[in-house]
């Protein structure tokens, strides 16, 4: 969970929240002004988003009440995060048409989540860009080679030159580099095979 603020003037600041699934972010709030009242001004909100303003003299008295009473809500959750598929893409149904056709069927979001495929590949290239990005080369039975990009990956997993067969749980995506466009999957989990 998290929250930006803003000043609102020089007495008050605004907050908008945005949590985790299983973390309900007005909870949360709701407990914070029960146990320590007087920090928040005011709030409200639902599961995934909350608004709040408070004091701006309370920001460090509220900051370390939100930060122990989440965190007491995330020791709650079980750790597993499911990710749940639309199943696997065929070699026809990688490509620029259908990624497009995905694209027009939005627009996504919560509630309306982008379809999520997964499938298993060989990875026939592989190299970190941006630090801790790991650009990918894959391909499918009957398919033509594909890139992919995994954001953020366990540098101590990854790349990995002995693996020569992922899993992944992925998003069609279009990348768009110097006016040409090409089909990209956007990783969201990799396993080794």
């Amino acid at each position: 969970p998290v929250i930006a603020f803003a000043h609102q003037d020089d007495e008050i600041i605004k907050g908008s929240a945005r949590s985790i699934p299983g973390v309900h972010i007005r909870d949360v709030l709701d407990e914070v002004n029960t146990r320590y009242p007087g920090v928040i001004e005011k709030f409200g909100g639902h599961a995934m988003a909350a608004g709040l303003s408070l004091p701006v003299a309370k920001l460090q008295d509220f900051e370390r009440a939100f930060v122990n009473i989440a965190r007491a809500h995330m020791a709650k959750l079980d750790g597993n995060h499911a990710l749940f598929s639309d199943g696997d893409l065929s070699s026809e149904e990688l490509c620029l048409p259908f990624a497009h056709l995905l694209r027009q069927a939005g627009p996504f979001g919560q509630g309306f989540e982008s379809p999520l495929f997964d499938g298993e590949f060989a990875l026939l290239d592989q190299r970190l860009v941006g630090q801790k990005h790991l650009k990918m080369v894959l391909k499918s039975d009957g398919a033509n080679e594909v890139d992919a990009i995994a954001f953020n990956v366990d540098l101590k997993s990854w790349p990995n030159a002995m693996v020569k067969r992922v899993h992944i749980a992925y998003r069609l995506d279009i990348n768009v580099f110097r006016g040409q466009e090409t089909v990209q999957l956007i990783v969201e989990q990799i396993e080794a095979r």
